[in-house]
């Protein structure tokens, strides 16, 4: 089945991809893949939170520790945030650099401020969430696979035991 898609002075051919699963047909056009089914639904996540004004924020640059030796010991690349109305504290040393430590640590208190606000609706707690669920399909995914290996083991070792126990022939009762 071949399909004639036009694009701006030049025509294409669209060849129709066979393998698509589940009976729909499924067409390539030159790294592009189009599908005859419907698109799924993903949870629409709400979007990253904004940091606070500046206004609302006490900015401190402290030294670093930890490792990473003299350069972190001796020069303030470290950032600490305070947000004014909530107390909420957020320290960075993630790098060496003031501005990307800033630019980190302002992410993080815009996060944290949004769990606080917006607690099991924020941007953080729906993302651990699908996280969670991840986790626990893969977990169940593995116990059932093992439960399935255990019981063709089970049946294995049942078929084994029913082999070892044969019946009595005629000639076996005659020789005891």
């Amino acid at each position: 089945m071949l399909l004639r898609v036009s694009s701006g002075l030049a025509s294409r051919l669209a060849a129709a991809v066979p393998r698509h699963g589940a009976g729909r047909i499924g067409l390539y056009q030159g790294g592009v893949a189009f599908s005859t089914c419907p698109p799924l639904r993903k949870q629409q996540m709400p979007s990253r939170p904004q940091p606070p004004p500046m206004t609302e924020i006490d900015e401190s640059y402290l030294k670093g520790s930890g490792p990473g030796g003299q350069k972190i010991n001796k020069t303030n690349s470290a950032v600490q945030l305070i947000h004014k109305p909530t107390g909420i504290v957020v320290k960075c040393q993630a790098t060496r650099s003031r501005e990307q430590n800033r630019k980190i640590a302002r992410e993080i208190l815009a996060a944290k401020v949004d769990v606080l606000v917006n607690g099991s609706e924020s941007r953080t707690a729906i993302v651990s969430e699908v996280k969670k669920k991840r986790s626990d399909s893969a977990a169940k995914k593995s116990r059932r696979k093992y439960r399935k290996l255990e019981e063709a083991a089970e049946q294995g070792a049942a078929k084994a035991d029913v082999a070892d126990i044969a019946p009595v022939t005629e000639n076996q009762q005659t020789n005891t």
